[in-house]
């Protein structure tokens, strides 16, 4: 029976499946994946990306001559009909060699340009241009310049050209630090400093992720890093630098909304008691460092846009946007949480 449509016959169906199917091979490999290791901007990363493609070529002349000579075997000596029974063959000695030969060669020219590239990247720094303290927190990043005078969270700024040399810690559990497009994979281990570098070479914004297992939120544990021109990093660092109010009792801000929002961060709100701006009596370790918050492009680190409406929703109901984080539900209203995002967002 038929319903009236056309059928294909057999290999015709094949193929158009086949086609079909490579066609979303293709459409799955296309597109913009901005934590691509592939598209590699700084020297480090270009190491990295040069040794394993380097490997994947290897990989790929070792699956057409075992795969090859594995169809040549299956369409050579299949069963055909009225075929004699084949003879037993035992041992090849000259195979056997090839064999033995052939693996230790290539695990040679592998081998070598992975240690050479792992001595290269894993060594000292050629120069200490920027120097970065990282520690890793459930689930944030905190960033230092200690020769600065900075402290900022989840956006890491540094000058195109210069090389960064990079120390990294651990607040609580193991984390990973990982800006795939500039840097390769490095953990951060409690108790124990880590050390990593690179030279991004490319003006840019580049994601990152905690690329180790580390809690509930931790797909969510995302940072930003920002290679700026050199006058644009010394434009940004100078303003980081200074502190956000002068030392005592600051003048009330003109804005009623931003001066609220002021008064309930350093009293009922309670943040004082884990967040620091300096150049006021905020001094918190616990929570991000705010004193430049207002000029940052995201919070939650990276998870949401840095806009009032997010900031005061943060604020709200940190544990909706972020499960597990340590930030504490101060009990706000709508109109409280408003005004403290106001605050905050005018702390540039």
């Amino acid at each position: 029976m038929t319903d009236g449509r056309p059928r294909l016959p057999g290999r015709r169906r094949q193929l158009a499946f086949a086609a079909l199917a490579l066609a979303a091979l293709f459409v799955a490999c296309g597109g913009d994946f901005p934590q691509s290791s592939l598209r590699p901007q700084s020297d480090v990363a270009r190491e990295i990306d040069s040794l394993f493609r380097g490997i994947f070529w290897w990989a790929m002349g070792v699956l057409v001559v075992v795969e090859g000579a594995l169809l040549f075997t299956v369409f050579r000596y299949r069963e055909r009909p009225g075929a004699a029974r084949p003879k037993a063959v035992h041992g090849n000695t000259v195979l056997e060699i090839g064999w033995t030969i052939a693996p230790a060669v290539i695990l040679i020219f592998i081998g070598v340009p992975t240690m050479l590239t792992l001595w290269r990247i894993d060594g000292p720094p050629p120069s200490s241009d920027v120097r970065v303290e990282v520690v890793g927190h459930q689930w944030w990043w905190e960033f230092r310049y200690p020769d600065l005078g900075i402290t900022t969270a989840n956006e890491l700024h540094l000058p195109v050209g210069k090389t960064a040399d990079v120390r990294l810690r651990s607040g609580d559990v193991l984390h990973s630090f990982w800006f795939p497009r500039v840097s390769g994979k490095r953990d951060l281990v409690p108790g124990r400093e880590n050390s990593l570098w690179f030279t991004p070479d490319s003006v840019g914004v580049y994601p990152g992720q905690c690329a180790e297992f580390c809690g509930t939120s931790h797909a969510l544990m995302g940072m930003r890093l920002f290679v700026d021109s050199p006058e644009d990093f010394e434009a940004w660092a100078a303003r980081q630098a200074s502190p956000q109010e002068a030392e005592g009792d600051p003048a009330p801000a003109e804005d009623p909304m931003v001066t609220a929002g002021r008064e309930i961060f350093f009293g009922a709100g309670g943040c004082i008691s884990c967040h620091a701006i300096r150049g006021t009596v905020a001094a918190g370790v616990i929570g991000p460092d705010l004193t430049h918050v207002g000029s940052r492009s995201t919070i939650a680190a990276g998870l949401l846009e840095n806009t009032p409406e997010n900031l005061a929703k943060w604020i709200m109901d940190p544990q909706e946007v972020k499960p597990g984080n340590l930030m504490l539900d101060m009990g706000l209203n709508d109109e409280q949480a408003g005004q403290v995002a106001a605050y905050l967002l005018s702390l540039e």
